[in-house]
């Protein structure tokens, strides 16, 4: 991901350019500005490991933990199957786009102002790289247990939200909505009935924590 500027933008109805999914020329607009927006230098990046979507019906899913019938430790019992994540690190919000990638050029000598609208609605939810012996809800809790953080199995970005960002002369702001989902490394594994403990497996997962716009110029 490049480096990342600050410029400012304003929801305002006039002078603005309404940008829907394809590129234009946008209008001067020489207004001063106010809530800072985040501006990238470049699109943003996938998740680094081959990921599977978990399905919104499986997000309480247990799997069935055996026990290894050539370590069973005489006479023990370690009573019902634990199955254990724990996060150990929190790394960088990645963003999951919902709907097409709009973009406008300004091609005149001063700033302009560029309006984006989101098109569609859409859902992103939980991936997770690794063997999780736990359900993605039992992670989740313990994530924001650890970390302070409020995570999702699901969220929703919406149609219709707006944003409207400053465009430098000759160059082009892209804007993606969707949502922004935190990276969390941590280890798994089953504590069975007769008390032998399966190999440590490490997982990784991106998990839902907010909706909103990625933009970048280029």
């Amino acid at each position: 991901m490049g480096i990342r500027m600050r410029r400012t933008a304003i929801a305002s109805s006039t002078a603005l350019l309404l940008c829907l999914g394809v590129g234009g020329t946008a209008n001067a607009d020489s207004n001063p500005t106010e809530n800072p927006v985040e501006i990238n230098t470049a699109p943003p990046q996938e998740p680094e490991e081959q990921v599977t979507d978990v399905p919104d019906d499986a997000v309480n899913d247990e799997p069935t933990g055996k026990p290894d019938p050539d370590a069973v430790p005489a006479g023990r019992d370690c009573g019902q199957t634990e199955f254990v994540y724990k996060p150990k690190s929190q790394g960088k919000q990645y963003h999951q786009g919902v709907g097409a990638t709009n973009a406008n050029y300004n091609g005149t000598s001063r700033t302009a102002k560029s309006t984006f609208t989101s098109e569609v609605t859409g859902e992103v939810g939980v991936s997770v790289s690794g063997d999780l012996q736990t359900s993605v809800n039992t992670m989740l809790v313990k994530i924001k247990a650890k970390f302070n953080v409020t995570v999702s199995a699901k969220l929703t970005a919406k149609l219709g939200n707006q944003i409207a960002v400053d465009t430098p002369p000759h160059k082009t702001t892209h804007a993606k909505y969707g949502v922004y989902r935190l990276k969390h490394t941590g280890v798994s594994y089953v504590i069975h009935t007769n008390c032998t403990v399966s190999p440590e497996k490490t997982v990784v997962s991106y998990s839902p924590y907010r909706v909103g716009w990625y933009l970048w110029e280029s």
